[in-house]
């Protein structure tokens, strides 16, 4: 995996989830920053999956390689996931989604780092 798209993701990760917890306290709803933040995470996450699936086969054990291609394909779902529940959902909680959203891809691009790091 690329070390610098790794920091590039949680960077962007911190950021989305800065903004909405910036939205959370100021009980405003989604508006076209936090949206742009989030597809430019999801673009970034796209070239994850491009390169990580490129480099899977470096990954001698074959569950490890699973459970690293699973995270890699799961992690594009959470970012639209989490923007589309804000979207449709009216209230200030929907900013707690997001937030949590970009918990959740932190703790997932940290461990596809982390299973690349152990096994390639």
């Amino acid at each position: 995996m690329l070390q610098p798209l790794t920091v590039v993701l949680l960077v962007a990760c911190g950021l989305l989830g800065l903004l909405a917890a910036h939205h959370l306290l100021r009980r405003r709803l989604v508006d076209d920053p936090l949206i742009i933040v989030g597809g430019v995470l999801e673009l970034g996450l796209l070239v994850q999956l491009v390169v990580g699936l490129a480099r899977s086969s470096a990954i001698a054990d074959g569950a490890e390689r699973a459970t690293f291609i699973a995270y890699l394909f799961t992690v594009l779902v959470v970012v639209p996931v989490a923007v589309v529940i804000a979207v449709k959902e009216k209230t200030q909680w929907s900013m707690a989604v997001v937030l949590g959203g970009a918990l959740v891809v932190a703790i997932l691009v940290a461990r596809l780092q982390q299973v690349w790091t152990l096994n390639a």
